[in-house]
């Protein structure tokens, strides 16, 4: 799928902890479409939606080897990236949303808070590597996997 024509109609992107981790830490695989998006982020064609899932997740492997500096790169992209909306989860509609997504979709806990977060922010689309979201209909599901440059 052409990486244009997927963000054609998206305002405000999601992205999940996978494409933000290919990102920073340039995984060789997926580096030049995971740049290819946060250049369009960068030049204010898409507004990035992030969470505190995302952070957490993302800083783990960071903590747990002691890398201060990587740490500090996530933490600048997920909270204080250019074009970025990091969303504070401290609304109890975003845990009511969480709670009837894995209803619906029988997702585990983090993933429904991400979906909330997503809606809650009125993404359009969210993009992950993750084909588990795909059972979601409530906006377009974009796998970085999938998208062309």
């Amino acid at each position: 799928m052409n990486i244009e024509e997927s963000f054609q109609d998206v305002t405000h992107l999601f992205i999940d902890t996978a494409p933000i981790i290919y990102y920073v830490e340039q995984n060789p695989r997926y580096l030049e479409t995971a740049r290819a998006v946060f250049n369009y982020i960068s030049e204010g064609s898409l507004i990035a939606v992030t969470s505190p899932i995302t952070l957490s997740e993302c800083l783990v492997r960071p903590y747990s080897l002691g890398q201060t500096q990587l740490q500090q790169y996530f933490i600048d992209v997920i909270v204080n990236g250019n074009n970025t909306i990091f969303v504070l989860i401290d609304n109890p509609d975003i845990a009511l949303e969480a709670a009837q997504v894995r209803a619906r979709y029988n997702l585990q806990l983090p993933d429904t808070f991400q979906i909330a977060v997503a809606l809650a922010a009125e993404c359009e689309a969210f993009l992950t590597n993750d084909n588990v979201f795909r059972r979601v209909t409530e906006l377009t599901i974009l796998l970085l996997d999938e998208l062309e440059i």
